[in-house]
């Protein structure tokens, strides 16, 4: 089971999707946890030793699948709230199966480098990607991107909605580029898996002795995240450094300190020199510029929708049909905020709910990073998570999920001093 989690981690960014019918694509990353899960179970019960974690994160997870289960009740179009509820429970097994397997520090270690080697190498994907548009001109490699790339990755029909809606290109001072997408069907999903990837790569690089190796991971996932241009991920990569500097700066080796500062200095020589990056940063400060304006706007929208409907929301995957009544299924209305989104699908209540979930397993993790500084990146990793969250909705893509539900899981992991 342990090894077959630790398949599944390194195969994330690169799952394939599955076509079982007509318009149909399945990602395979759903089997794959259904499957992990069943085996569990059956190995559970053959042993009459079934393992599930009696905590408040427990508690919160369940309390979190009940209310979207609930909210189905009230929804317009029953279809659309079963297919978003049969994601959400087949992909959410993967919690309790690797909160019962994984019981000890060294194996969050593995599965955690896992998830660094399998996000580097889609990074560098990403780069060669991006790169590419400045040898090759950008309608090419767009072109080849979209027809032969993507496709396994995310299917033919939803290859397709990606393309029909692209977020794919940026305009910066007047000049358009292709951002990194990689393997994601855009550069705001692929942001979102970076950010809770890097700050496990960083602890690493400070608590391996291959500090070259590590170093380039690093590199790599950072560059490639700045050049999704998301100004999301941006968000959450500040929140981030601020942890850093806030909590933990007085208690980092002075070895330590020197290596963060040099990367501090290169982030705000990045924001200071004139160039697409710093440009796009700046531009979130912009009320007037247009994709800011269109956020407040659907924020607004999104605060009446919750108003109106504060306890059971509008159903799971029907806030499309509030905002727009002859909205197809794939047409990608939302909140731009997970938070609001939960709230106007499904009560203000299950909103508050899944912002326990992620302040809980954070603070467990603060409580045991003055052991570990592991604990520290997984609590960073949170936290970039959630400030993204406040921009940008990701819980519904199977892979940003999947790596989310994996470090959530670490938080039930006792510290030494607990085991003591």
């Amino acid at each position: 089971m342990y090894n077959l989690l630790l398949f599944l981690a390194a195969y994330l960014p690169f799952q394939i999707a599955l076509n079982p019918s007509e318009g149909i694509d399945l990602a395979s990353v759903r089997v794959l946890v259904l499957l992990a899960f069943l085996v569990w179970l059956a190995e559970g019960l053959r042993n009459k030793k079934l393992i599930i974690k009696k905590n408040i994160q427990t508690g919160l997870v369940a309390s979190f699948l009940f209310l979207n289960l609930l909210s189905a009740v009230v929804a317009k179009n029953s279809d659309w709230s079963a297919r978003k509820l049969l994601f959400l429970f087949s992909i959410f097994p993967l919690y309790f199966v690797t909160v019962a397997v994984i019981n000890n520090k060294e194996r969050i270690i593995r599965l955690g480098k896992a998830l660094v080697f399998s996000g580097a190498a889609v990074a560098f994907f990403g780069l060669v990607q991006f790169f590419s548009q400045f040898i090759f001109g950008l309608e090419r490699v767009y072109k080849f991107w979209a027809s032969y790339v993507i496709v396994p990755f995310l299917g033919k029909t939803f290859s397709q909605a990606v393309l029909q809606n692209p977020s794919w290109l940026v305009n910066i001072s007047g000049k358009t580029y292709l951002r990194a997408t990689a393997t994601f069907p855009d550069p705001h999903m692929l942001s979102f898996f970076l950010g809770l990837i890097i700050p496990i790569a960083l602890a690493l690089l400070l608590m391996e002795k291959r500090k070259f190796f590590y170093g380039l991971l690093l590199a790599a996932l950072l560059i490639c995240d700045a050049l999704t241009f998301s100004r999301g991920g941006y968000l959450g990569l500040f929140a981030g450094a601020l942890v850093i500097g806030v909590f933990y700066w007085n208690k980092i080796q002075k070895n330590h300190k020197i290596l963060l500062g040099g990367l501090a200095a290169v982030f705000l020589l990045v924001l200071l020199i004139p160039n697409p990056v710093s440009k796009r940063y700046l531009s979130s400060f912009n009320l007037k510029e247009g994709s800011n304006k269109g956020r407040i706007e659907t924020w607004r929208q999104a605060v009446g929708v919750v108003a109106n409907h504060p306890i059971t929301g509008v159903g799971i995957g029907n806030y499309p049909l509030e905002i727009k009544p002859t909205a197809s299924y794939r047409e990608p209305i939302y909140a731009h905020n997970t938070y609001l989104d939960i709230a106007a699908e499904t009560g203000a209540l299950n909103a508050l709910v899944w912002i326990g979930l992620l302040i809980s397993a954070t603070v467990a993790f603060l409580k045991k990073s003055k052991e570990d500084i592991l604990f520290s990146s997984l609590a960073i990793s949170l936290v970039i998570f959630s400030a993204h969250s406040l921009v940008e909705t990701a819980i519904y893509s199977p892979v940003v999920l999947s790596a989310l539900l994996i470090i959530l899981s670490f938080s039930n992991i006792k510290s030494e001093k607990e085991n003591a």
